[in-house]
């Protein structure tokens, strides 16, 4: 049974809340504190990214992403219509957790907004990367610990180059908090072009029949059973 048009909304509200207040607030912490490290950023995103996939997969699919949404949509499992209302609600609960940061701590860290640290072109083309390899996971898995140990290895590598967004909504409600903005088109373009490719690669991968078993190992498995 489909859930409701609205319960769906308010999960993926919820859910890209709790993304961006545990994931770039933990980046905001480390900066405040040296707590953290860069690992226990790492692994602030990833465990957050699992939580919400188990608590709101039922009722959303716990998208959180707009690049996640246009990846489903593309790959024919998510209903176009409901495409645009979910990415709404992701941008809503990035920028409520955004302004949230940013009452509690300021300025600090630059509320984890998303900057490249080199060249636009290497940080694009990272951005790319890690997002097909994110979303192609998630279209193979959708596993909560599977996708959570991916991002959380994704901002690993990734973090001190471009901040691994891999998500135009984690991006977005920083930029619009702390007022940053530099090469943010990059931060939209590139995941949802790295969403497309991880798309492109789930369909290759996938047989155009279902792999039936061979008729003599299938047969060797019946008497195998029987043999008393």
């Amino acid at each position: 049974m489909t859930t409701p048009l609205p319960h769906a909304l308010v999960a993926e509200a919820v859910g890209t809340f709790a993304l961006v207040f545990f994931g770039p607030g933990a980046a905001v912490v480390q900066a405040q504190t040296g707590a953290l490290g860069h690992l226990g950023v790492a692994a602030v995103f990833g465990l957050t990214v699992a939580a919400v996939i188990a608590a709101f997969a039922p009722i959303s699919g716990a998208h959180i992403n707009p690049a996640a949404t246009l990846a489903l949509t593309l790959a024919g499992r998510f209903p176009p219509g409901r495409a645009l209302p979910y990415v709404a609600a992701q941008l809503l609960g990035a920028v409520a957790a955004a302004f949230l940061l940013l009452a509690l701590f300021g300025r600090e860290g630059n509320l984890g907004v998303t900057l490249p640290a080199g060249s636009v072109g290497q940080a694009f083309t990272l951005e790319v990367v890690l997002t097909f390899f994110l979303l192609l996971v998630a279209l193979r898995s959708g596993l909560p610990w599977v996708v959570g140990g991916v991002v959380a290895l994704e901002a690993a590598m990734g973090g001190p180059i471009t901040g691994a967004s891999m998500n135009p909504a984690r991006s977005f409600g920083p930029a619009l908090a702390s007022g940053l903005w530099t090469a943010h088109w990059l931060y939209w373009v590139a995941p949802l072009l790295g969403a497309a490719l991880a798309v492109a690669v789930d369909a290759l991968l996938r047989p155009a029949e279902p792999v039936e078993p061979e008729p003599r190992l299938a047969r060797e498995f019946v008497l195998e059973q029987e043999t008393p």
